[in-house]
């Protein structure tokens, strides 16, 4: 079968990939469309570091094709979208409706593909990058058929984390300001977050001007091409802002735009040994800096969540895909992204 994989050294779409059956508590999903997210980008250019071989891509949606022992809430022929996380569901984070932060979740990456004789590792416990993956039972949401599987792809990840930044790690409330510096797929959704919680004032800011009206069209009530003008829209600061880039100065800029009693939400990805910092004066006026791992999401019930929402009309998921590409196109998809050409590639199976 198909599938990107990441030698250390190149990128490359093979046709001799293998992956085992599922095993107890697992499923196995025929993938239809993966969105490639700039994290996928981020292991091979070294920002994320991760052992290799291993097959890429981790924001999918598909078709099950087997269940495993034991698996009982989805079945053969249920369209689903796929979770980054594996967690366990019995630990004391899962148990306190903290999955995110299950050990059994972080720094653990199977092997179930195979190559030439060789195994090769499966990245976020996901690899959609491929024609057909396993992933443990709790990663498979069951959706609705009528959601395109291109568009139920983001769900997985981009929507999970910039939708769940805003709803469940700053939890937006009625009337809030927010600011979101970095307007991609990540952005988007933090800026249709903070719509869906009734922001009333929302400030994107992105360096290139042509992503004012897809920031509109998300939420965004002003657009500014540096923060400069921030201060000029909201005269005492954000109560919310949300760095979605990965740059430690605009970190330090999120922190300093903030209002009494705000907190500035990192989701952008600096290199691993990145340090910022912020004046620690500022922050006695009850301010806070706030990390965020995978929009701290309960999957199993987000997911279903988002998928409700879009079928309602107050979510937006086919205005994220601005381009598909078959998958033999990788490098062109992944050119058109780090160009910022588009706010969500998918690749097609």
């Amino acid at each position: 079968m198909r599938g990107v994989v990441f030698d250390g050294e190149r990128v490359r779409v093979v046709d001799d990939l293998e992956v085992r059956e599922p095993g107890p508590g697992e499923v196995a999903v025929s993938i239809v469309a993966a969105g490639l997210c700039h994290s996928d980008l981020s292991v091979v250019d070294g920002t994320i570091p991760f052992p290799v071989p291993v097959v890429l891509g981790h924001e999918g949606a598909g078709v099950v094709e087997a269940v495993g022992e034991g698996v009982t809430h989805v079945r053969p022929g249920d369209h689903v979208a796929l979770s980054t996380l594996a967690n366990c569901g019995a630990c004391a984070d899962c148990d306190r409706g903290r999955p995110t932060m299950c050990r059994s979740a972080i720094g653990r990456p199977g092997r179930p593909f195979a190559r030439d004789g060789r195994s090769l590792y499966q990245f976020a416990s996901n690899s959609a990058f491929a024609e057909r993956t396993v992933v443990r039972a709790v990663q498979a949401v069951r959706i609705p058929k009528d959601i395109p599987l291109t568009s139920a792809a983001l769900i997985g990840c981009g929507v999970v984390t910039g939708v769940g930044a805003a709803l469940n790690r700053a939890r937006v409330d009625r009337g809030d300001s927010v600011l979101v510096i970095g307007t991609g797929g990540i952005g988007l959704n933090v800026l249709q977050g903070a719509r869906i919680a009734g922001a009333l004032r929302i400030v994107a800011v992105d360096a290139n001007p042509d992503k004012e009206a897809v920031a509109r069209r998300f939420g965004a009530t002003h657009f500014l091409t540096s923060t400069d003008g921030v201060r000029d829209i909201l005269p005492t600061g954000a109560d919310h802002a949300f760095e979605c880039v990965g740059r430690v100065d605009l970190i330090r800029q999120a922190v300093d735009l903030l209002d009494r009693h705000g907190q500035a939400v990192l989701l952008g990805v600096p290199p691993a040994t990145a340090e910022a910092s912020f004046q620690v004066s500022s922050m006695y006026l009850d301010k806070s800096i706030l990390g965020c791992r995978y929009g701290s999401s309960r999957p199993q019930r987000d997911i279903a969540l988002y998928a409700d929402l879009y079928r309602e009309g107050r979510l937006l998921l086919d205005e994220l895909v601005t381009a598909t590409y078959p998958v033999e196109d990788f490098e062109k998809a992944a050119q058109d992204a780090r160009e910022g050409r588009v706010a969500r590639g998918v690749l097609t199976f």
